[in-house]
């Protein structure tokens, strides 16, 4: 089936089998990497990507479900003027460790955020419920998203954080 879909920005035309999963066709035919597969059964989040907007994990997507729509990946986030505001906040909050679980991760708090851009320490630990992280005991990917609601404007496509700022 030929599907036309914005993804990062960049409006792409591709013939995809019908079964293909959304992650896959990010992976394989668009050639972007953040998106992980992780478990294939909707448990980790590492897939996650922003779909018109809302955090999905893209292995519970057909990519010819996505046809017509605006895709997201952590790839997507930044920009020319540096880091998206989630991502400067999880660098500066060390919100990664072996990094695996990190662009859905990040995907997840941008859709969270772009919900709900003041939530409680509880209201994001239960936001980023779906996605695991094996590392880091998700103390400092709490805090990080906390910093980011603080410094405000994390909706996908806001302006940019310095780096380091």
């Amino acid at each position: 089936m030929q599907v036309e879909i914005t993804v990062n920005g960049r409006r792409r035309s591709d013939e995809v089998e019908p079964r293909l999963l959304l992650v896959h066709y990010l992976r394989e035919v668009c050639g972007l990497r953040a998106a992980n597969v992780g478990c294939d059964t909707t448990s980790c989040g590492a897939c996650t990507v922003l779909l018109n907007g809302t955090s999905v994990k893209s292995c519970t997507v057909l990519a010819v479900q996505a046809n017509g729509q605006q895709v997201t990946t952590a790839e997507g986030l930044a920009g020319d003027g540096g880091l998206h505001p989630v991502q400067a906040a999880f660098r500066q909050e060390h919100g990664l460790q072996c990094g695996f679980c990190t662009p859905g991760m990040v995907m997840a708090a941008v859709g969270l955020l772009s919900e709900n851009p003041h939530p409680t320490e509880a209201e994001v630990r239960e936001g980023l419920e779906g996605n695991f992280c094996r590392c880091t005991g998700y103390h400092n990917i709490v805090r990080a998203v906390l910093r980011a609601a603080s410094a405000g404007n994390v909706a996908a496509g806001s302006e940019r954080a310095e780096v380091g700022a």
